[in-house]
């Protein structure tokens, strides 16, 4: 059984109706299928898709996202990756089922993958948490990211979580510490990693596995520090305004791609990725391969360094570039010119003053 949003009513109508042009059964006993009529009324269904999907708010968005059909990060694995191996614990409290990780191969190559699993139904989603991650979760992921780094073996992150696991038994075993050293971690590995984020992308939760060389968003995704609904609960004290504040977040991929947060985003079938998920999986593939690739001739320090320019550079001008200084091994600031002009001048602002007030008084004494 399919399940609609609010905004795909008239979808929902005309799939029902192709649903009942489709039974040979019809009142009288076995009557003559209208193919004709089904072919028209499936043109009329993509058109309608086309032209919804294709003026969507954030809100609408969100719920795209959240959508229980939309393929989960198991989906992914098992059509993206061969010979994957389940591996378990974080060798400290124990595991996380909100989150799958192991190895695996695509292309030939072996990656370590993690994904954030929410569930398919009910009983799945209430024993992956929902994909809300504890502690023991992340300390997991810290693990094989280690081990992924010893033997130089790229990591992929499938990102879907509301966030965190709020709860008090998460902040008693050390929630915080545990996403901080995840993201540590995720900064400081010298092989490529990507991230992809396939459903929501939700507050510390995410950036905890999403500190990567390439993050990489689908269409219909979200990306944000909190939700639509907390962020209009915190400014607004009114749930209702979750539209405002999803529009306010610029939580889209294409925002976020503009802003330069993301890297790239992929487009997604007709209607969304629960509508063609074998379609999705193969783009999402390519696209891994592809970024891997790119890093191929890419030595430990230089892997290290993009991911490192590339966070400095969001909000700046330019970023950050490797300094040509032998004696500084570090990354410099590279603005625009008339960034380094403003600055130059507030850093002179004193001597600039001065040859003002003598240039005043100069001009004044040749008036007089």
């Amino acid at each position: 059984m399919k399940n609609y949003l609010e905004f795909e009513k008239e979808v929902k109508a005309l799939e029902e109706e192709v649903e009942g042009l489709k039974n040979p059964f019809g009142s009288e006993g076995i009557t003559e299928v209208d193919t004709k009529k089904i072919q028209n009324t499936e043109t009329e269904i993509n058109k309608k898709l086309k032209e919804t999907y294709a003026n969507l708010n954030s809100w609408q968005k969100t719920l795209v996202a959240r959508h229980e059909d939309r393929p989960k990060a198991n989906f992914y694995i098992n059509k993206i990756f061969t010979q994957f191996t389940l591996l378990s614990g974080d060798r400290y409290f124990g595991d996380d089922k909100s989150v799958i990780a192991g190895f695996g191969l695509i292309d030939n190559k072996s990656v370590l993958v993690i994904g954030q699993e929410k569930g398919e139904d009910l009983n799945t989603r209430i024993e992956r948490n929902f994909g809300m991650m504890r502690p023991e979760g992340y300390r997991k992921c810290i693990r094989l990211m280690k081990l992924a780094d010893r033997f130089q073996i790229p990591v992929i992150c499938f990102i879907d979580t509301p966030g965190a696991y709020p709860g008090i038994s998460a902040e008693q075993r050390g929630q915080a510490s545990a996403i901080a050293n995840s993201i540590e971690c995720c900064m400081s590995l010298t092989v490529p990693n990507i991230s992809i984020i396939i459903g929501e992308g939700g507050s510390g939760g995410a950036i905890a596995l999403a500190s990567s060389n390439k993050v990489i968003m689908l269409e219909n995704s979200i990306y944000s520090v909190i939700s639509p609904e907390g962020c209009a609960s915190i400014l607004w004290r009114d749930p209702k305004k979750s539209l405002q504040a999803a529009e306010a977040m610029k939580l889209t991929a294409k925002d976020l791609l503009k802003l330069g947060v993301i890297d790239e985003m992929i487009s997604e079938p007709l209607g969304g990725a629960h509508r063609d998920p074998e379609t999705i999986a193969l783009d999402i593939k390519h696209t891994i391969i592809k970024n891997l690739r790119s890093f191929e001739n890419s030595s430990k320090e230089e892997i290290y360094d993009h991911r490192k320019a590339k966070f400095l550079q969001i909000g700046r001008d330019q970023g950050f570039s490797k300094s040509s200084d032998l004696d500084n091994s570090g990354l410099s600031y590279k603005g625009s010119d008339i960034q380094k002009i403003i600055t130059h001048i507030v850093k002179n602002k004193l001597l600039y003053i001065g040859i003002g007030l003598v240039f005043t008084a100069g001009l004044v004494s040749i008036i007089y």
